[in-house]
């Protein structure tokens, strides 16, 4: 299983961004997804997760402005992030619980990291 992550890039505060992460490979049920980020100096932090009841988790900080949503036909996961702020720059990474089909291991696996920069 891969991931491929697109959407990355920099936009001015207020404006808006939508990242994308598609997993490819065969014979897997993603179980659920979820956006992470790291800023320069600091630690990795969760942003968004979405498990496979579809019910979205929000970190404090993006809540109100970031939807994240899932599509199980394209196995792809979202992050539309509205309204953005400079501390939002960061490197975002999409992270997937993968279930694989044939052996029933839950796996965990991460995509490339996009950089979003928001100036101000």
């Amino acid at each position: 299983v891969q991931l491929v992550e697109s959407g990355g890039g920099l936009v001015q505060a207020g404006g808006s961004l939508r990242l994308s992460c598609a997993a490819s490979g065969s014979q897997f049920f993603i179980y659920g997804g979820g956006w992470y980020r790291q800023a320069p100096g600091k630690q990795r932090e969760l942003v968004a997760r979405i498990m496979s009841d579809g019910i979205p988790n929000y970190s404090d900080s993006v809540k109100g402005r970031f939807t994240i949503s899932r599509d199980n036909v394209k196995r792809t996961v979202y992050l539309q992030m509205n309204s953005l702020k400079p501390e939002d720059t960061a490197i975002y990474y999409c992270m997937m619980s993968i279930r694989s089909s044939i052996t029933g291991r839950f796996s965990d696996f991460w995509g490339q990291g996009t950089q979003v920069t928001v100036s101000s």
